[in-house]
């Protein structure tokens, strides 16, 4: 799903509202979580799941073209890990997915 097609239902489940407010809203709401996350803020979303950031270590990486070694400096990236609701309910629909262990 992308955000305009998150804002399309939205807007389709909720007639009352204009959709440049759900758009607005949506943006708004993407807005702040980055600006916590920039901060290094943890975002929890109940039922939804947590994002933060955690810090990677400089390491030595591989050009897949040459195979010449590659010096990689630490970076911080973000983390999401899925909230019991959310993973209950896909494991739950999870016969609707074809399998992807063979």
């Amino acid at each position: 799903m992308t955000k305009s097609e998150l804002i399309e239902r939205i807007s389709l489940k909720l007639p009352h509202l204009l959709q440049r407010d759900v758009e607005l809203a949506i943006n708004v709401t993407i807005d702040a979580m980055i600006h916590h996350l920039a901060r290094a803020e943890r975002i929890e979303i109940r039922g939804f799941g947590g994002f933060s950031v955690i810090q990677r270590a400089a390491r030595i990486g591989r050009n897949p073209k040459t195979g010449e070694p590659v010096s990689l400096p630490m970076r911080y990236t973000t983390h999401f890990k899925a909230g019991l609701d959310l993973r209950d309910r896909v494991s739950r629909s999870s016969d609707r997915f074809p399998s992807i262990k063979d």
